[in-house]
């Protein structure tokens, strides 16, 4: 009986149809435009679904997908076919659909804006499925076109999945670390798409002046120059792209100075350029009641600020009370940018920006020296995670001198299991904490921000009545045996087990 042949169509053993250094260049760069494509896909689609853990969990796990049915399919096709008529169109087609993601999410976006499952599940999965899987399918082609025997089997292997590592590795480096830092979002995920059609059309022209057997449709190459021409005019919501945000900044019609941050979905401060002392948001008129009652009217503060945002307090309480000395940590300097080109912000020795998180910020904090700590940071609608631990309100209570009060912004919907819980971690290190909100939120009808409020020292309770009742708020102080039926058993977090986002109801 005659040995069995090669399938038709196949490539011999031993026929090697791609030279090393264009086996691992193609290999590193497929592997790393897949990398670029999930770290600028959470960015794309924050906009219109936010941060948050499970957009991060999304975007992972479809990226991981993706990766899995190519490898899987491109292997199988490799088996079955020529590999050698599939390395080029699977990159042309891979670097066109990554071009074409960005106008299909900004146009899907507008109509898909929201934090529930089903926006978050949808827009991650046009962010990256199809892209992802057609890349991730280049490299075990390349594997089938370099082996020469089966003797040299896990060498081939081992080192193209090695250098595909490295491709993932520098992908995830490179743009974490400076592209996102230097090119608009649109910018990197364009380039990235035409450097690997372009990679595709040289390997055709290649393919053909070394007789290998190689073609593309024109209608990939059309797809890569429509989705290019698309992507410049697709609707684009962000006026400034940060490290972390896509940012806005809003007039208000009805107010000559009035202007409001938007940071991906949400609004995160009001300014008004020419009064800081008004006041538009509740919960920031709130954490200025709680400020009316910790000292006497017109006396300075020294106040520590986790979250930047537009700055809104410390701008306020710089006017009320003059000589104060806030020091604002906020992780986006891209947020800080857009305060000073677009809100005014100015700064001096008595209103301090520090770029960085606050949870190393707090680390780093003199003990002893704050009458006031704000929270007010957000990643997404919840609280970093890393401040909202024992261990983190350890850090704020360190801060405050002796009568100094925390007092921190939160957002929940019913049934408030996050605002419980960190009530419940609150009362681990302070001696007194109330909660400030409006009576259908106590209730719990509805949902929104509330103000918790921490201190060693009794925290006046109808002081704060007064004051909140004197700014016209519908809000009312929760203490006592009302808070405690409030918290029931709501689990205490900590860094070693700290469920926010989960515990969080989102709004929608």
């Amino acid at each position: 009986m005659p040995a069995a042949g090669p399938s038709e169509g196949s490539v011999a053993p031993g026929s090697r149809a791609l030279p090393s250094w264009i086996a691992a260049a193609v290999t590193f760069l497929s592997s790393g435009a897949v990398l670029v494509l999930e770290i600028t896909g959470l960015r794309l689609i924050a906009p219109y679904v936010g941060i948050t853990l499970q957009t991060n969990t999304a975007v992972i796990g479809f990226a991981l997908a993706a990766i899995a049915v190519g490898a899987w399919a491109g292997g199988r096709a490799a088996d079955r076919g020529d590999p050698r008529r599939l390395l080029v169109p699977l990159l042309v087609a891979g670097g066109a659909l990554v071009i074409a993601v960005l106008p299909l999410v900004r146009f899907a976006g507008a109509a898909l804006s929201g934090a529930d499952a089903g926006s978050v599940l949808l827009l991650a999965a046009v962010a990256v499925v199809v892209p992802a899987a057609l890349l991730s399918a280049v490299p075990p082609i390349v594997v089938a076109l370099q082996l020469g025997s089966l003797a040299e089997t896990g060498s081939v292997v081992g080192r193209l999945s090695g250098i595909g590592t490295l491709g993932g590795i520098a992908a995830t480096f490179g743009t974490g670390f400076l592209l996102v830092a230097v090119l608009p979002t649109s910018v990197i995920m364009v380039g990235t798409g035409l450097v690997v059609v372009a990679t595709g059309l040289a390997l055709l022209v290649w393919q053909r002046r070394a007789g290998v057997p190689a073609r593309v449709s024109g209608a990939l190459v059309v797809t890569a120059l429509a989705g290019t021409g698309l992507a410049v005019l697709a609707p684009n919501p962000c006026q400034d792209e940060t490290t972390y945000h896509c940012a806005r900044v809003v007039a208000d019609p009805e107010r000559d100075g009035g202007r409001t941050l938007v940071l991906d979905t949400l609004r995160h401060s009001y300014v008004d350029l020419a009064d800081p002392t008004y006041l538009q948001f509740e919960y920031v008129q709130a954490i200025a009641s709680v400020t009316d009652v910790l000292a006497p009217e017109g006396e300075p503060l020294s106040a520590l600020h986790l979250g930047g945002g537009g700055l809104t307090l410390p701008r306020y309480l710089a006017e009320v009370r003059p000589g104060t000395q806030s020091r604002v940590l906020e992780v986006d300097p891209g947020v800080v940018d857009v305060d000073r080109a677009r809100l005014g912000l100015q700064t001096s020795a008595d209103l301090e920006v520090v770029v960085g998180d606050a949870r190393v910020g707090l680390s780093a904090e003199a003990p002893g020296g704050r009458d006031l700590v704000v929270g007010d940071a957000f990643g997404g609608l919840s609280v970093p995670w890393q401040l909202a631990t024992t261990e983190a309100v350890a850090l704020v209570e360190d801060a405050l001198a002796p009568g100094g009060v925390y007092a921190a912004n939160l957002i929940d919907n019913p049934p408030l299991d996050f605002v419980r819980a960190e009530l419940a971690t609150l009362r681990t290190v302070f001696s007194d904490v109330v909660l400030l909100a409006r009576p259908d939120v106590l209730a719990g009808a509805e949902g929104g921000n509330v103000v918790v409020v921490a201190a060693q020292e009794p925290v006046d309770d109808v002081a704060l009545d007064e004051a909140l009742a004197d700014r016209g708020l519908d809000w009312r102080v929760a203490q006592g045996a009302e808070l405690d039926a409030f918290v029931g058993d709501a689990p205490v977090l900590t860094d070693d087990h700290a469920p926010v986002d989960q515990l969080l109801t989102p709004y929608g």
